[in-house]
């Protein structure tokens, strides 16, 4: 690997770490070594640890999340939208998403970044909701109910096959009034 890697290939690194090992995995020693790069081209691009540790939340905020939130402004139906949302989310990976709700679990700053990227989640869904026909009130516990079942998905020991998350999908769709 190139020794002029980005900041965001590092945090891409970390990102990759995270989900495959926890976060013990996003040490500059153990990402350099992995990624075949000296430990000076991690510091030359960040302070510390702890500055590497708020590059990669701010990475996997836009990846994960505000990407996300972008293409599904994007679309004219906002039913279609949602749908289109419930889908993708259980149907792909969640190991990075459960890797980074466990690391929140015992620091500060992954915490309050998980949590500022759930209210977002959040918000957007109940906007969406809104523009679907739902009144606000119904929207906003709409909104809550369908992202903690993202949440209990994505935190489950043993995920279900992938043939039964597509019909938990259409079903929670359903239910939320967009079936």
């Amino acid at each position: 690997m190139n020794e002029q890697m980005s900041a965001n290939a590092w945090a891409d690194a970390g990102l990759r770490g995270l989900a495959a090992q926890g976060y013990a995995a996003l040490k500059a020693d153990r990402l350099a070594k992995g990624l075949g790069v000296s430990r000076g081209s991690f510091y030359w691009h960040f302070r510390d640890v702890a500055d590497f540790h708020r590059a990669v939340l701010a990475r996997w905020r836009e990846t994960a999340s505000e990407s996300v939130i972008e293409g599904l402004e994007r679309q004219a139906d906002p039913s279609d939208a949602l749908r289109d949302l419930l889908r993708r989310a259980f149907q792909a990976s969640q190991r990075l998403e459960a890797a980074m709700r466990a690391w929140a679990s015992h620091d500060d700053v992954a915490r309050e970044a998980v949590a500022a990227v759930d209210r977002r989640r959040t918000a957007t869904i109940c906007a969406l909701m809104v523009r679907s026909g739902a009144s606000p009130s119904v929207a906003e516990a709409r909104a809550q109910l369908l992202y903690w079942a993202f949440v209990g998905f994505v935190t489950a020991a043993d995920p279900p096959p992938r043939a039964a998350r597509e019909r938990f999908a259409a079903e929670l769709a359903r239910m939320a009034g967009l079936a």
